[in-house]
């Protein structure tokens, strides 16, 4: 019997110690990994945006890449996945609004992920492998 009662106690503290791992994570940051002028402006207008209009419970990364040519590629990811990309062009003075855009249409497919994750299927395998 205290055996049983052991192997309970210890699972039920396992099940408390996963539970407080994942409320440990912490959110809220908006990390840059732009490399230009024009990548930096893009994230301090667009966390500015995001800052300002949603509780930021979430992590998102902005990556660039930088084209003589085409202007700069601009990424968003959450969760290693890409959830907004676009070119940004050279002429810096309507960057602002795509900016703010961005903001808008990242805050709306973060909630939709979060739906997906809610609804999918998971019983036979765990999140992270599908």
């Amino acid at each position: 019997m205290s055996r049983l009662l052991l192997a309970v106690l210890l699972s039920v503290l396992a099940l408390g110690q996963a539970h407080a791992d994942a409320e440990d994570e912490m959110k809220g940051f908006i990390v840059d990994e732009t490399i230009s002028h024009i990548g930096h402006d893009f994230y301090r207008y667009f966390s500015e945006r995001l800052r300002d209009s949603t509780p930021l419970d979430f992590n998102l990364v902005v990556r660039e890449r930088p084209s003589a040519r085409w202007g700069s590629l601009v990424w968003v990811e959450n969760q290693q996945r890409v959830v907004y990309r676009e070119f940004l062009p050279p002429n810096t003075a309507e960057l602002k609004p795509v900016a703010y855009a961005a903001a808008n249409q990242v805050a709306e497919a973060v909630v939709r992920q979060r739906l997906e994750m809610l609804l999918q299927d998971t019983s036979d395998i765990e999140r992270d492998e599908l």
